[in-house]
This record gives structure tokens, sequence and C-alpha cells, in this order.
């Protein structure tokens, strides 16, 4: 009778540990990554009232079986459904992180690991990883200082905030690319300033400064140009100055063959002008003047002008003749007011010039560079007249620096000045193959490369480093007289990428792949692996054991931490940034579960109503 009573109220025990089981999976439905446990039921023990016997061949009898009365129910096991993913939660948090598959993150609370699958972690303040519920630093490996590769060694936490890391650091640029068309027909090409190519670069402390390029033209047929370097700009836009200049190599000193044309100022004309066919001349003819044949002093004779312009030139003594700055003629018959105008007839040149300014250019002749005298730069022809800079500089209008380049020039019968040669410092040759337009050399070098040297000198340049510039993918080709040259800080094809260059990068974000290793993106375009997040593996991770937090400890049952870890994706899983795991208790079962352990709570409770009721009725035998 006793034994029926015990029986029960090991029953009622075991159907309440069952419901506190239940009770903590319901409880924990919403708790990140908890993961749900289930309990198994053990017969308690037996006292066996009959041992079994066996068949007896001699008897003839046939064995028993034994008679075993059972005392009752215990608690067999308390499992914990790890293994089962649960849903996930969208945060949008960086440092949130979900695992697929069966590892665990690993944290540290200053003396040993624990593991857990809650990955609610966020950056405290002083830069480490940590779980924001307990601020245990999650464990992870670092990159090589070496190398910059996740070096897999024991476990550290996680810095990825250290300072460090805040910047990354600044490189000076040291490839460079120019690509597009050189149309021969582009009036920039052909101008005196030429195609302008702007190349943007940094020094090795990140400051950047603007190239100025300009492409040129010397023969589009022939497919030759060259390419200059015109100056260098700071950040500001400001030179960084001729003394800084003069230390920088782009290309050599060339003498180019030019066709630039000037006119003279609009405020500066002819006074007077000599023509000249080789037998007859008139000298410093006065510009407008009315002269009256044979009377006026310094007019020309008739047979003169008739030699000029042409024997049936009517003119005669009498007339009236002058003379405009291009040499034209006007008759004006004696005793009439309608001029009659002559052109200045080939073979007939204007061979001197005297300006409103007192200059006097001789015209229809070549006048080259004189640099007997450096201090004072004069052009001279083949008659021994001579030109300075300064007189021309007033007469056309010129910056100085641009005579000062000039090796030759002409000047013709209207005053107008076409440069012919020209000298170019930190200038490259630049050639295509007419035929096709392919780009055949710059500077000599047919793989497109030429350097922009940065030399030693008075001025500090230490800063700056060689940059490399490619124009072997340019091409010669119709643009409908519009050159598409353009440059940019880079190498290309083995070196796409390489020698950019940039400014000091400040960190914008840092992000979380799915394979844990965290990348620092900052804003001068660059990135760098900060570390990676390590996981725990175990053979049997249901033997972890539960420490309360959402945290497991390793036990002798579960495997044992390695203290290094491993790489998510060795085990096939991953980690979503973003994401957190959710609870797998699902309520359906529990609540069915909560069903069952009540009735069976309620059928104990009746074995011991029961029980009692029988032992009332024998207590009362005795009545």
């Amino acid at each position: 009778m006793m034994r029926s009573l015990y029986s029960g109220v090991a029953g009622l025990k075991t159907h309440q540990t069952k419901m506190d089981v239940i009770g903590n999976n319901i409880a924990n439905v919403n708790t990140t990554a908890y993961k749900s446990q289930s309990i198994t039921f053990n017969e308690l023990m037996y006292q066996t009232t009959k041992r079994a016997s066996g068949a007896s061949a001699a008897t003839g009898v046939g064995g028993t079986n034994a008679g075993q009365i059972g005392l009752g129910v215990k608690v067999g096991a308390i499992n914990t459904n790890i293994s089962s993913q649960g849903a996930t939660q969208t945060t949008n948090l960086p440092f949130d992180l979900s695992i697929t598959g069966d590892s665990f993150f690993i944290v540290n609370n200053g003396q040993e690991n624990f593991f857990t699958r809650a990955g609610s972690f966020y950056v405290d303040g002083e830069g480490n990883l940590a779980m924001t519920s307990t601020g245990y630093n999650v464990m992870g490996w670092v990159t090589d200082p070496t190398t910059g590769d996740i070096k897999q060694d024991t476990v550290v936490p996680l810095k990825v905030m250290a300072p460090e890391f805040m910047n990354y650091q600044a490189e000076a640029t040291t490839l460079a690319t120019v690509t597009g068309i050189t149309d021969k027909n582009d009036s920039d090409i052909r101008s005196s300033g030429g195609k302008l190519i702007n190349l943007g670069f940094y020094d090795e402390l990140g400051y950047s400064y603007t190239a100025r390029l300009s492409a040129h033209v010397i023969d589009g047929d022939a497919g030759q140009f060259y390419v200059q370097l015109d100056d260098i700009l700071d950040d500001a836009g400001e030179s960084i100055g001729a003394a800084k200049l003069q230390q920088i190599s782009f290309g050599s000193t060339q003498t180019i063959k030019t066709d630039n044309a000037y006119l003279l100022n609009n405020n500066i004309s002819a006074t007077t002008i000599t023509l000249s066919n080789g037998t007859a001349n008139w000298t410093d003819a006065a510009v407008g003047t009315d002269y009256i044949m044979g009377t006026t002093a310094g007019a020309p004779s008739v047979a003169n002008l008739q030699a000029l312009y042409g024997a049936t030139l009517d003119v005669a003594a009498g007339d009236t003749v002058s003379v405009d700055a291009g040499g034209n003629l006007s008759v004006t018959k004696a005793g009439t007011t309608a001029p009659v105008i002559t052109r200045l007839p080939d073979g007939t040149d204007i061979t001197e010039l005297t300006m409103s300014d007192g200059s006097e250019l001789s015209t229809a002749s070549a006048y080259e560079y004189d640099d007997s005298d450096p201090a004072n730069i004069v052009f001279t022809n083949a008659d021994g007249d001579e030109l300075d800079i300064a007189t021309l500089s007033a007469l056309y209008g010129m910056p100085a620096e641009v005579l000062a380049s000039a090796r030759s020039f002409t000047i013709d019968g209207t005053g107008m000045m076409t440069i012919t040669e020209k000298e170019v410092t930190n200038a490259a040759l630049l050639d295509y193959i007419p035929g096709t337009g392919q780009f055949a050399r710059i500077a000599g070098n047919t793989q497109g490369d030429i350097t922009l040297g940065f030399g030693a000198g008075p001025q500090d340049l230490s800063s700056f480093r060689n940059i490399t510039i490619n124009f072997g993918s340019t091409l010669m080709n119709n643009k409908d007289a519009k050159s598409t040259l353009s440059a940019e800080a880079g190498g290309t094809g083995a070196n796409a990428g390489l020698g950019t260059g940039r400014k000091i990068g400040e960190m914008t974000e840092v992000i979380v792949q799915d394979d844990g290793k965290i990348y620092a993106n900052y804003d001068n375009g660059q990135s760098r692996l900060l570390g990676q997040v390590a996981t725990a593996s175990f053979a049997n991770p249901s033997g972890l054991e539960k420490k309360g937090d959402n945290l497991y400890s390793a036990s002798m049952n579960s495997g044992e931490f390695d203290g290094i870890g491993s790489d998510i994706k060795e085990g096939g899983g991953y980690m979503t940034s973003g994401v957190l795991e959710m609870s797998n208790v699902d309520l359906s079962s529990e609540f069915t579960e909560m069903i069952t352990t009540q009735r069976g709570f309620q059928a104990n409770s009746r074995i011991i109503t029961v029980s009692d009721t029988l032992l009332e009725e024998l207590t009362n035998l005795k009545r």
C-alpha cells in the first residue's frame, strides 16, 4: 500500500520538474539565441517479489517470469536542443551577428572563455568588441603586422577601434595613365596653349597636387606631337613656384617646329612702309599720305610706280597717289575725285615697316635667336636687323616668356609674326603611326612610359615620389576635331589599382563579412582588415553546460576548447551581420507538452488519493 503512495509522490515530483523545464522554455521564447530544453523520465527502481525460474526438462515444468513491483519515476535527462537553428531577427546593427551552423562565438570575462550563440555585440569605450548584455570581450584573431593577413593563434579580445585603426596612412602617387584620343585637327591642340591634361596626384603626406600637362601638334599628318609640363599646382590652385619647378623633370628640352601666328596690337599700326621687287623700290612711304606726282617731296616717279605695280598702271604727273598699310595703291587722276585702287601685285613685297611706336620691322624675312648675350635676348635677320623681346612684346602683346622660348620667326608684309621654331623645356615627343593612329613612342619609349621626376636640390621635395606616366593606350584618330586626352593616377593592366596614391583617410564604417573578418572602410577609398571573429566547435555541443546570460561552458562530455578556435567557414557555416538568432522554442510543442504534463501530474495525484482511501478502509477494520 505504501509503495503506491511513494510512486505517486515520485510521479508528482518528476512532472513538476518537467513543468519547470516547460516554464523556462516559454519564459525564454524571446531570448536571443535561446536553445529549448526537453526532459526524459526513467523508472526509479523495482522491488522483486519473485525471482524468475527456468524450465526443467526433468520435471517437465516450464519457467516463470520474475515478479517485480516498480517504486516510481525519476528524471532521466534534461536535454538542450542546441543543434536546431532559431529564426532570424533583422536589426541592421553592424555588430549584431548570427551564426548559421553548429559553431559558437567565444567571449571572455577576463578570466575564462565562454561560448554563446547570442551575437548582440557593440564597441565599448575602449574600442573592444563586447557583448551588449555582459560586456564580455568577443574573442578572435588579429592580423600579422608583417603581412596584414589573419594569424590564427590563441584567441584574444578584438579591439576594432584601436587608435592605430582610426586613420589610414597617406601614400604618394607613383603611377599614372593617360588615355583618350589625340585629334590633329583639334583647335586646342593646335593652339599655343595646347590641349590641357590635368593629372591629380598625392605626395607622401597626403597633400593633393595637379600636374598641368599640355599636348601640342608638330606635324599631324606625320603623327608628331609633343607633351609639355606647364606647371604644378597645390590643392589651393596655386603654383608651387619656379624654384621647385626647376627641380622637377619631365622629358627634356626640345626645339619644336611651330606655325603659331600673332597679330599686331590693335593700338599699333604702320606709319611708313618700304616696297621692293628687287629692281624698283619705294622707301619709307608714309601710310595714308597723299602724294602729288612730280610735286610732293618723296613722291615716287611714274616709272618707279609702274615698275612696282605693273606697266599698265594709269598714273601721270599731277595725279594724287597714296599707299595703305597693306601696300595697296590709290590713284586719283588730276581733276577728278574718284580714286582707283590697285592691289599690291605678286612679286612686290613690303620689306620694311615703321610702326606707330617707332619700331622698325624688316618683313618678308626670317629672324633667328641670338644667344650671344643671354642678359639681352635679341633676334636678328640676314641683314643684321635686330628685334629685342621688349619691342616684340609691346608690338604683339605677347608674354615675354613666350618670346624667350622662340628660336625663329617670320614677319609678313602685314606685320603678322609667325613663330616657326621654339624651344620648350620639360617636353617629350609623342609619336603615332600615321597610317593606323596607333601609339608609337613617347620620349623614345615604345612602352609608353615617361617619368615625372622630383629631384634633389635646395627646395625640399622629399615628400614627393617619382611618377611613371603611361601614354601607351592613347590613339590618334578623328574625333570631330576634339581631343579627349585625360590623365588618372594609378596603373593599368597588371598594375591596375596600384600607385594611385591617397590622402590620409578617416574611418567611415566597420563591416563584418560572412566569414567573421572585420574590415574598416576609410574616406580615401581604402579598407583595412582589423581582425576576425573566431568560433568554437564541439564534438557534442549538447554537452555544453548553461551558465546563464546566454552563455555556455565546456564540460567533460562536450569536448575541450583548444584555445585557438576555428574559421566558421571550415565547418560550412557563416555569419550574417545586422541579424540576430532568435529562440528556437516551439510554443505549439510546449503547450502540448504542458497538457500531457498536467494530465500526468493529475493522474499521479489520483494515485495518492486512492491509496489514502485504501489505507483509510484498512484502518477502519478495527471498528
